[in-house]
């Protein structure tokens, strides 16, 4: 394998932008240079316009920090990314500082042992929360230290930044779309009155885009679009956005819902005409400080989570009709993508892990409704499923054999849905280790999707049930169990998920609609991966003495491979929900397949034995 991130070309520009980077922040008095990994939006993937920490690093990893001081240069990641980042930070002068790990220190913790008196830490200001500034500015002021934000040192030294995307925004079509956009904006003025918000501003793309049932493709495999949206009690409304992306017909159809349009850039202008007697709802958490600065003083601020985010995770039951419907043909095309890949295995041919991304698109593209991945597929064979994030590319992938374990996570936008869903198959022989590995992921899965728990539990306080069977092996995982996912947007979508605690967050109630996906996993470097995942959606289960009692109802149709599982490890209970689940999903999509893929349908679906050795062969 050949990895192009760690090759001398890359390591020596890698190290020249370095140099240039210093230059500049000599010229302008700072010590330090903070590179985030986000975008005026905030948003956790990024137009290529500010992936300015990847530029600068190498690093291509979703989630980064980076710190550049005169003598050195540091990349802060999670456990997720541990082993990418070693190999594409390797010869480039940027030290891997590994987050939540014992004994060390968290990057703003070293940047208040590391900077001193009069020193300057420099953050361009259209990728840093209005809330993180505040913070920074309180942390570096013990030590003496102080925050700009007015430079953006890594964009002055790149000669070739990429230009803001110019996809066009389209209407998402009101068969799918299900909730019309002005009943969305009252429901969303209703939540500012009740505030005492004269206007509400929103930066954050998915919260746009649900809001104003439009879509995009500003940022890759999300169908969002670059725009900021200002929301008065009064019933006007502005989208700030580039004009040449709407057709007339739809600036036509948003003014008669009372939204007029305004360049992308003119959002500080218009916050800066807002004075006394003008109160404005913003989540600190979601604006940057760029646009918090335009907000003058004499306006009141109203500092909340924005009423939509929570308004788009509880999904209606036309919308959930229409995810049902996008899980049948999504897990359709997975049993043909499978059924072909096992066929073509079988026949001696070469395939890699870049085969099975084109698998999986070739046969999703066929389905009705289809627009796109919802995230670059995970195709990692043996030890590359030990990388929780990671991605074959023609530059680094492994060749596929008929043996061990292939671990597949990928995902598709349909105009019904969006989906996400790992699946764990065996290639031929596997190892006592990797099917032991694989039933006790599977258990916790299990234990988690058959779970009841009363109105008001939160995802934490539900996570240890899928950890509990490895806990007991002394076993665990490294990265949170599940995530809200968004309808035909975001495939990552807050404000709930199912993670560990952590100490001072706020703890979300699972309501009723809400998507997650339930994904626990268990990764040994240089052997190899597991997860399983599908994505699940809250359901009222029963009415006690006790109160109402909630549940998961799977919504993901595809089946496990029970070739990579011993069978023996699971105990009755487990056992039978196995073969529910695979009843359910023959039941589902036996109508839609033929042939080969029916009867692999079918191999695949059939009940359970009591012990591995029984289980259907490959």
């Amino acid at each position: 394998m050949n990895n192009s991130a760690s090759n001398p070309t890359d390591r020596n520009s890698i190290r020249v932008r370095l140099v240039a980077l210093r230059a500049a922040m000599q010229q302008h008095g700072v010590a330090a240079v903070l590179v985030p990994s986000a975008d005026p939006h905030l948003s956790e993937y990024l137009p290529e316009h500010w992936q300015a920490r990847s530029w600068l690093s190498g690093f291509t990893g979703s989630a980064g920090t980076l710190i550049v001081t005169a003598d050195h240069a540091g990349l802060w990641t999670d456990s997720r990314y541990f082993s990418q980042a070693e190999q594409q930070l390797a010869g480039t002068g940027i030290s891997l500082m590994k987050l939540q790990v014992p004994h060390a220190a968290e990057h703003l913790v070293w940047l208040q042992k590391n900077l001193h008196e009069g020193d300057v830490l420099a953050i361009a200001g259209d990728s840093i929360a209005a809330g993180s500034q505040r913070q920074i500015e309180k942390r570096l002021s013990q030590s003496g230290a102080t925050l700009r934000t007015d430079l953006d040192l890594p964009g002055a030294i790149w000669p070739d930044r990429p230009a803001l995307p110019q996809a066009p925004v389209v209407a998402h079509e009101a068969t799918f779309a299900v909730i019309p956009r002005a009943e969305k904006l009252t429901r969303v003025r209703d939540a500012m009155r009740k505030l005492g918000a004269t206007h509400h501003l929103l930066s954050s793309l998915d919260d746009i885009a649900w809001l104003t049932n439009l879509r995009g493709s500003d940022v890759e495999c999300n169908p969002v679009f670059l725009a900021h949206l200002l929301i008065e009690s009064s019933g006007r409304g502005t989208l700030f956005v580039a004009r040449g992306k709407l057709s007339d017909a739809l600036v036509g159809a948003l003014a008669a819902d009372g939204i007029a349009i305004a360049d992308y850039a003119s959002v500080t202008s218009a916050l800066s005409d807002l004075d006394t007697g003008d109160s404005l709802l913003l989540d600190s958490g979601r604006v940057v400080s760029t646009i918090d600065a335009a907000i003058k003083p004499a306006v009141k601020r109203i500092d909340a989570a924005n009423p939509s985010t929570a308004m788009k995770a509880c999904k209606s039951a036309a919308e959930l009709d229409h995810v049902r419907e996008v899980m049948r043909r999504d897990g359709t095309a997975l049993v043909c993508a499978f059924r072909r890949l096992e066929q073509r295995l079988a026949a001696g041919m070469a395939l890699t892990e870049l085969d099975v991304d084109t698998l999986l698109y070739e046969e999703r593209s066929i389905q009705p409704g289809y627009v796109g991945k919802s995230f670059d597929t995970i195709a990692g064979y043996q030890a590359n499923g030990a990388l929780p994030h990671y991605r074959a590319t023609p530059e680094q992938h492994s060749d596929l054999q008929t043996k061990g374990l292939l671990l597949i996570d990928s995902g598709g936008q349909y105009l019904g849905g969006t989906t996400d869903i790992t699946r764990v198959l065996a290639l031929g022989p596997t190892t006592e280790e990797q099917r032991r590995d694989a039933t006790l992921v599977m258990k916790g899965m299990i234990a988690l999707s058959r779970a009841r728990f009363p109105k008001g539990a939160s995802g934490p306080q539900l996570d240890a049930l899928a950890r509990a069977p490895l806990w007991a092996s002394g076993m665990d995982y490294g990265h949170g169990t599940g995530h809200g996912v968004g309808y035909f947007l975001n495939v990552h979508e807050g404000p709930h998920g199912i993670r560990p605690p952590v100490s001072g967050s706020a703890l979300v109630a699972l309501e009723p609609g809400m998507i997650s996906s339930i994904e626990p996993g268990l990764y040994k470097p240089g052997r190899h991966g597991i997860r399983h995942e599908n994505l699940a959606v809250v359901i009222e289960a029963d009415q006690t003495e006790f109160g109402e009692f909630y549940a998961f109802e799977t919504l993901t149709l595809c089946p496990f491979d029970r070739n990579a599982l011993e069978i023996s490890l699971l105990n009755p209970e487990e056992r039978a929900w196995l073969d529910d689940y695979h009843a359910s999903v023959r039941a589902a999509l036996s109508p839609l397949l033929e042939e080969a893929d029916l009867e692999w349908l079918n191999r695949h679906c059939a009940p359970l034995q009591a012990t591995s050795k029984e289980a259907v062969p490959a």
